[in-house]
């Protein structure tokens, strides 16, 4: 798979995970927000939290699931770059890290991926 597809594909993954979001009413603020440590899949306001959203994109849970690829030194990356997202956008609601996963066994083609939403996900 070409680098332009695998970016191709990641973007779907991330427009399947803000289309679930959407249907449950929560509020997306920023989607692909970057900065120099990184980039923020999703932030969202759910209640009266904060959220930012790694998006995990998979065919399959066969080897792991899609959340175990939210490794430590990912986690790391994501909360300096959440840092610098409160910096340039203060906000009272309390900061947390949600995972969702998808599950396309045929890429961008799966009908109907399997999207699971793991909420205080570190």
């Amino acid at each position: 798979m070409s680098e332009e597809s695998s970016n191709t594909l990641g973007l779907w993954g991330e427009e399947q995970a803000a289309a679930f979001l959407k249907k449950r009413r929560i509020k997306i603020l920023a989607s692909r927000w970057r900065c120099r440590f990184g980039e923020l899949d999703l932030v969202t306001q759910n209640k009266g939290f904060l959220c930012f959203i790694e998006v995990k994109l998979r065919k399959n849970d066969q080897f792991a699931p899609a959340r175990a690829f939210v490794t430590p030194s990912k986690q790391r990356k994501l909360r300096i770059a959440a840092q610098l997202y409160l910096l340039q956008h203060p906000t009272k609601l309390q900061p947390r890290f949600d995972v969702i996963e998808v599950y396309a066994p045929f890429g961008s083609q799966t009908k109907h991926p399997e999207v699971i939403y793991w909420e205080n996900a570190f």
